[in-house]
């Protein structure tokens, strides 16, 4: 089970897998289990923010692996952020059902473009366009 952990927290920033494997205890600080859902919370919320695409997949899923194509042939200037939650131990459901949490949605693909959740839906109804504004939207409206 440590080495699972061990596995995961090389894959983390420093900061986050000090936070999530800390072993100091006292009774103002975070339990385990807190410490490794605000572990969670900010490694979802940190990989949406700093990534212009995110995809939350799994390895095997037909969907998923439609959503990655997607995006590589339709927009090849932009790498999507791809985490395969059943690659991940343990933690991959912990993801998973934050990911519910925070989207309503339990399945994956999972995707955020731009901050925002465009789960599964408009990629599988094909809404190439909307998805084209969003990858390159920068923030800002032309009016003219």
């Amino acid at each position: 089970m440590l080495s699972r952990f061990t596995a995961f927290s090389s894959r983390l920033p420093a900061s986050l897998s000090f936070a999530l494997f800390s072993t100091t205890a006292s009774s103002s600080n975070p339990s385990a289990h807190q410490l490794k859902k605000m572990s969670v919370e900010k490694f979802v919320e940190d990989t949406i923010k700093e990534n212009k695409i995110a995809i939350f997949s799994k390895s095997w899923c037909p969907y998923c692996k439609r959503v990655k194509k997607l995006f590589s042939e339709e927009y090849p200037d932009v790498t999507p952020k791809v985490h395969e939650l059943d690659e991940m131990d343990d933690i991959g459901e912990a993801i998973q059902k934050y990911l519910y949490e925070k989207t309503g949605q339990r399945t994956v693909p999972s995707v955020f473009v731009n901050n925002i959740h465009i789960g599964d839906t408009v990629v599988a109804l094909g809404g190439f366009r909307l998805i084209f504004v969003m990858v390159h939207w920068n923030g800002t409206v032309d009016a003219t």
